[in-house]
């Protein structure tokens, strides 16, 4: 086989593969939105509110635990639920939430983010991670978050 004849084959190999590639390993994508949240729509420890944005739908947060942090920080241990409006669901890895206190009662998000586990539907074998900002209004009961992260969907 002549050179160009090498070199048109691997340029066809490599454009079959790269076309191929989404299908084969899945799909990686940035995404974000955002959350609000009241406390006592399941019990007293956990949230439950819509999300919007890319992973719209309905989310909840069973505090498990509350501990101090560094430097007058506070450390929520959360189980997070997550059910898009198509009805699939969002498997998280337990996560920590950091926050510290901006006024009696009301906390900002110092660092927190959760890992994407799988879930279900499209979700089934996904990975990633998201990261939050917002605060916490324990007065009120309510919580506001933006979110952020790269989310990949495992091939279907």
């Amino acid at each position: 086989m002549s050179l160009f004849g090498r070199i048109l084959r691997g340029v066809a190999i490599l454009f079959l593969v790269s076309s191929l590639a989404p299908g084969l390993f899945g799909q990686c994508r940035q995404m974000g939105g955002a959350l609000i949240t009241n406390f006592g729509g399941v019990d007293a420890n956990t949230t439950l509110g819509p999300a919007s944005g890319d992973l719209s739908g309905a989310v909840a947060a069973s505090i498990l635990g509350v501990a101090p942090g560094a430097n007058g920080t506070t450390v929520f241990t959360v189980q997070h639920h997550w059910v898009t409006d198509a009805g699939h669901a969002i498997f998280f890895k337990v996560a920590e939430a950091t926050v510290a206190p901006v006024a009696p009662g009301v906390f900002g998000v110092v660092s927190y983010e959760a890992v994407i586990s799988g879930g279900t539907g499209k979700f089934a074998g996904a990975t990633g991670t998201l990261h939050f900002t917002g605060e916490a209004d324990l007065n009120a009961g309510t919580i506001a978050l933006r979110y952020s992260g790269r989310v990949c969907l495992a091939a279907q």
